[in-house]
């Protein structure tokens, strides 16, 4: 697939979910319990909040910037114009997620602010460094797909952008915002990409040719062929990950399981990890909406970012 070889459609809508689907799961809550069972119970059972972080704010700033790059005549995304959009992609961000605006607050240093959209503007230059937009019309952006597994699973999640080209093939590209891949973080990615390129495959029939991760910070490019085989495998791999889910949830039963990634984790003083106790498990399991499994923030930099 060359890099101008694609072409334009709309979104598709999300299908209706069957009468028999009695959950869902994203690729970042099925992330979380592979990493830590504790933290998905706290994030997808309990709901902690979790307050954003400098990173994770730098990094949703960067994908609001290249969406909106990609609504400007293909001739006009040049370094400078997504520089432009910096600032008012903030603005909307922190009027759409007050939240975020406890980073910077009012009568702070506003040299933190300014340095912040600095360096969100400098990732920017990375992704140029790599990719010219003016050669790309994705065919989706920040598109919901969702696909039922099992019958009683219903997957999905947000892609940051699809191409397709001419010929039908599909490219999938995910923005990192975090430095080179280490090896936990490269998995965690990967395996994000996989759950999008089995949705894709069970609702299009088509295997996606290429899963492909940008790199910002470093300007590098992973790429990763799939094929059917290894996408059978894993969609055993999400439904076997889904019932011990589900017997966890019966058992009341998360157990932490701490690792380096615990360096970035919100919920250090409830974690026995940690010398903490986590909450009573709350009552009816994963509350009343169990379909409910909206997209969520990384848990680490250069994790999800």
């Amino acid at each position: 697939m060359t890099a101008d070889a694609v072409t334009t459609q709309q979104p598709s809508a999300p299908a209706e979910v069957p009468a028999t689907v009695r959950a869902s799961l994203s690729p970042s809550r099925a992330a979380d319990f592979k990493t830590c069972p504790l933290l998905y119970r706290f994030r997808s059972i309990d709901r902690l909040p979790e307050r954003p972080t400098v990173e994770q704010a730098r990094g949703t700033l960067v994908h609001a910037v290249l969406e909106r790059l990609f609504d400007l005549p293909a001739a006009g995304r040049t370094p400078a114009a997504a520089g432009d959009l910096v600032a008012p992609q903030w603005d909307r961000l922190v009027t759409e997620q007050p939240e975020l605006a406890e980073l910077f607050p009012a009568g702070g240093d506003p040299a933190s602010a300014a340095e912040f959209l600095r360096s969100a503007a400098a990732l920017l230059e990375g992704y140029f460094a790599v990719e010219d937009p003016r050669r790309l019309e994705p065919a989706e952006r920040e598109s919901l797909i969702s696909a039922v597994v099992d019958e009683e699973l219903l997957i999905r999640g947000y892609l940051d952008r699809l191409d397709v080209a001419p010929d039908g093939a599909l490219r999938v590209v995910d923005y990192k915002t975090g430095g080179a891949p280490r090896e936990a973080f490269e998995a965690r990615a990967l395996f994000q990409l996989k759950f999008y390129a089995l949705v894709l495959w069970r609702t299009r029939g088509v295997v996606p040719r290429v899963l492909r991760l940008l790199y910002l910070r470093d300007a590098e490019i992973c790429d990763y062929a799939p094929d059917e085989e290894e996408l059978l495998r894993f969609e055993r791999t999400v439904v076997a990950l889904w019932r011990a889910i589900e017997q966890a949830t019966a058992r009341q039963d998360f157990r932490p399981r701490p690792s380096r990634l615990c360096d970035w984790c919100s919920h250090q003083a409830l974690c026995p990890s940690f010398g903490g106790t986590p909450p009573p498990f709350p009552v009816g399991g994963a509350g009343a909406d169990p379909l409910r499994d909206a997209r969520s923030r990384p848990a680490a930099p250069g994790a999800d970012e």
